[in-house]
């Protein structure tokens, strides 16, 4: 999946936030920000609108976009809705995928494999996208799929900051490999449940990477 200019500046912001790099109630300036990735403002408004709805950015009346404290009800929303909605995907795409989509997904997690052998946690972040993305597809509900796509995008940073914690990689691939077990043998009720638990575990990791927070900043990878 080609990454956009408003994908650009929200991974990269959000990189800066969740390292450390950018502190809570630092000032978010449109034209500042615009002149660093060499875009218009247009899409650094856009990603600031993302990161705001995952709880990353506060937007203040009258003093524009601040970095917000990571300790938030929203971060806690937005996983929440992850596990429920792509427990769904799952489910359904155990009932519905077609022969060729179960193929493709098992080869898009043999190639996460190949990643983590490697301990290349950005490429496997982006692998990881297209993995989700087959089994949104595969659960053959446009409304759903819709829905899903908005909200991986928007949860795209909280995923790839996670993958930098010690042993995560290996760890994702195996709860991958229960979920994909699940779907491939139409096990809906365990496709639906294995699911759930991975994105539980992605939340556990990203609090435990985030939570060095508290003691300094954390150094990128």
């Amino acid at each position: 999946m080609k990454a956009t200019r408003v994908d650009r500046v929200r991974e990269s912001l959000a990189d800066d936030i969740l390292s450390g790099r950018l502190e809570a109630g630092t000032r978010l300036d449109e034209v500042s920000l615009a002149r660093r990735f060499e875009v218009s403002r247009t899409p650094v408004r856009e990603a600031l609108r993302e990161l705001a709805a995952v709880g990353l950015v506060q937007t203040r009346a009258h003093s524009g976009a601040v970095v917000a404290d990571l300790v938030t009800a929203r971060l806690t929303e937005m996983f929440e809705a992850v596990a429920e909605l792509e427990a769904v995907c799952a489910r359904l795409s155990a009932l519905k995928m077609t022969s060729p989509e179960r193929y493709r997904l098992e080869e898009l997690h043999h190639h996460c494999g190949g990643l983590v052998r490697h301990g290349d946690a950005e490429l496997y972040h982006q692998a990881n996208i297209d993995f989700h993305a087959a089994i949104r597809v595969g659960c053959h509900n446009a409304a759903l799929e819709d829905a899903m796509a908005t909200l991986r995008r928007r949860f795209s940073p909280l995923s790839r900051i996670q993958f930098r914690g010690e042993g995560r990689l290996a760890d994702s691939y195996a709860e991958h490999d229960e979920v994909v077990r699940a779907i491939v043998r139409g096990n809906a009720e365990l496709a639906f449940q294995t699911m759930r638990r991975h994105v539980s575990r992605v939340q556990q990791a990203f609090e435990e990477y985030t939570g060095a927070l508290a003691s300094g900043p954390i150094e990128a990878a």
